[in-house]
């Protein structure tokens, strides 16, 4: 099954796992949001489309993350005329894990945190480095050596153009 929603102005094809980016949206990490401007559903060669929405059927996602795209540049110049500016942009994004395709009027809870993955099991930290805090306080006792300051370099000699500089005689 997959759908076409409308999201930040876009359209988006999505289906159950599939992962997008789109313009920022509220909400944290684990968020499951839904939705709900469904614009056709699909099921193989079944299609239902919406005028303009389907009635009814909404798209449960769970937010992975919130960044920031590619940097676009804008540069506007016109020729002859001394005119040039350069603009730069970052489009923010939230990341999102389409999780299901509801149908019916069936929503996901909205703001509920989605079921966490298991993690790798962490090994316990019984070991104690001791080492590490002698050699931090080592560093800290060390005596610092002073600055040297940098040789003073000559003054240039000022006056009139060339002066200081000089040049061989013309010849005719």
């Amino acid at each position: 099954m997959y759908a076409v929603i409308r999201t930040g102005g876009k359209q988006y094809k999505v289906a159950k796992n599939d992962v997008i980016a789109v313009e920022r949206l509220s909400g944290e990490a684990g968020d499951v949001i839904a939705l709900d401007q469904v614009l056709l559903l699909g099921d193989g060669p079944q299609a239902t489309i919406g005028t303009p929405l389907v009635g009814g059927a909404c798209v449960a996602a769970e937010v992975l993350e919130q960044g920031k795209g590619d940097k676009v540049l804008i540069f506007k110049k016109k020729r002859r005329h001394n005119y040039r500016r350069k603009k730069g942009h970052r489009q923010e994004l939230t990341f999102l894990r389409v999780t299901d395709i509801l149908t019916d009027g069936k929503r996901p809870e909205p703001g509920a945190k989605a079921a966490p993955k298991p993690k790798a099991e962490a090994k316990p930290a019984t070991e104690k480095k001791p080492a590490a805090k002698k050699a931090a306080a080592k560093k800290a006792a060390a005596p610092k050596a002073p600055a040297k300051k940098a040789a003073a370099k000559k003054a240039a000699p000022q006056g009139s153009k060339g002066a200081g500089t000089k040049s061989a005689p013309k010849k005719k």
